[in-house]
């Protein structure tokens, strides 16, 4: 027994001393760890699936996504409302991962420097949006939000939608070739202030 308690010993000082080894072993139990976790919920229907409703987004709301993305509108509002209660009191019905099994990626996040977005579609009018998101101190002086008036001047990007799209489907959004093909005519003469709009004022409408 001695002997026994000896070689564990020698065995877990070997893992402590060799930096090789213990790294191998950590990734070991990550992996494992990881499995287990994540590759069950590729086989659930309530995260696979749509909720009811559900439509991906379109052509004009897939360029407003990307300059959401761009502009770094992530790090300071999350799309999650988590199931509490002072959570849905506040911003409505908690998130489901139906809602946005045609989000690559989703936008979940967990900063909330200013408020979730995850329901903001149709809460404000179009106009509201352009003029907090020109100069956000017009509407909220107390904003720290940062002003992104040049999107209102810049032209919403129109020749690479279709490839977008199509790689979007091959992800899962039901995209037809129809679809596709009109992509850019929707786009254009709308600027990059009109598609983030556009992507804006959908968040959520599909729960709601």
């Amino acid at each position: 027994m001695a002997q026994n308690q000896k070689s564990g010993g020698l065995s877990h000082e070997k893992v402590e001393t060799n930096n090789f080894l213990m790294i191998v072993l950590i990734l070991l139990v990550l992996l494992v760890g990881g499995m287990v976790e994540i590759l069950p919920l590729f086989f659930q229907k309530s995260t696979t699936e749509p909720v009811p409703g559900l439509k991906p987004y379109t052509a004009l709301q897939v360029v407003g996504r990307d300059v959401y993305v761009r502009e770094g509108c992530y790090n300071c509002h999350s799309q999650m409302i988590r199931p509490f209660r002072a959570e849905t009191l506040r911003y409505g019905p908690y998130s489901l991962a139906g809602e946005f099994v045609y989000d690559r990626p989703f936008q979940w996040g967990s900063k909330r420097t200013g408020p979730d977005l995850a329901r903001v579609g149709g809460r404000y009018s179009d106009e509201w949006h352009r003029i907090h998101l020109i100069n956000p101190r017009d509407l909220v002086p107390e904003s720290n939000m940062p002003a992104y008036p040049w999107l209102e001047k810049t032209a919403a990007h129109a020749r690479s939608i279709q490839s977008h799209m199509a790689g979007l489907r091959t992800l899962g959004a039901p995209y037809t070739d129809e679809d596709i093909a009109k992509a850019p005519e929707d786009v254009k003469g709308k600027t990059e202030l009109d598609a983030l709009i556009a992507y804006l004022q959908v968040l959520g409408t599909q729960r709601q």
